[in-house]
């Protein structure tokens, strides 16, 4: 079977200075970036009414953690990375990952050290009402 004329396909040379639109992994990756911000930004404002206060649809924390700011503060509801369980919520089912990153700045951040504790979870898990839901998580 023959194509009409007018559906024909024109294919061009590139031009010199010729660009394509941003690749897909770029476009995705950029996507994560902002995500990722958003979620940080989403963590830090307003974070008091959100920690206090648990919707149905939440994941039960692990017990335990770290209280950074001494005996009889808020407990997070984390432990250090190497020092107890990687994973922040319990009745999980999923994939946990944890890139603990150390390090001294260069330029004019030399003499500057830095430490990074990133880490994401993707799966099942049952939350606070019983019924079991999928999600990704990410923490900065």
């Amino acid at each position: 079977m023959l194509l009409p004329r007018s559906s024909a396909v024109t294919v061009r040379t590139r031009d010199p200075g010729h660009r394509h639109g941003p690749s897909r992994r770029r476009f995705l990756a950029a996507g994560a970036g902002l995500g990722a911000a958003g979620l940080v930004g989403a963590q830090v404002i307003g974070a008091g009414p959100a920690l206090a206060a648990r919707r149905a649809g939440d994941p039960r924390p692990i017990p335990g953690g770290i209280q950074p700011f001494g005996p009889g503060t808020e407990v997070f509801h984390v432990f250090l990375p190497g020092t107890g369980e990687p994973n922040t919520i319990t009745d999980f089912n999923g994939f946990v990952g944890v890139a603990h990153i150390t390090g001294t700045g260069a330029g004019a951040n030399a003499g500057l050290s830095f430490d990074v504790d990133n880490r994401f979870i993707a799966g099942e898990y049952i939350a606070l009402d019983g019924q079991h839901f999928n999600a990704t998580f990410g923490f900065l």
